[in-house]
């Protein structure tokens, strides 16, 4: 499953355009975000996504996890989420 790793300054039109590009092309993609900022943004974007791919039809779910990444050899709890059509 493609990762996108989203942070506090992405603009979420354009991670709703690239949301809504991998799912058209793989059917999901993880989307992951550390940090209040970029968790923000990240939610904002699945809800953008979900409005570009409801006129062909599909309706997007979502379903939140914790991970944890290696930022600068330090580890850091992310929020996951598996966005994919119902």
């Amino acid at each position: 499953m493609e990762i996108l790793k989203i942070s506090a300054r992405s603009v979420p039109n354009s991670v709703a355009g690239a949301i809504a590009g991998v799912i058209r092309e793989k059917g999901a993609v993880e989307v992951q975000a550390v940090g209040a900022g970029a968790a923000n943004q990240a939610i904002k974007a699945v809800a953008i996504a979900r409005g570009y791919l409801a006129p062909s039809g599909m309706d997007l779910i979502c379903i939140p996890a914790f991970v944890n990444v290696m930022i600068d050899s330090e580890e850091r709890t992310a929020i996951k989420l598996i966005v994919e059509p119902r």
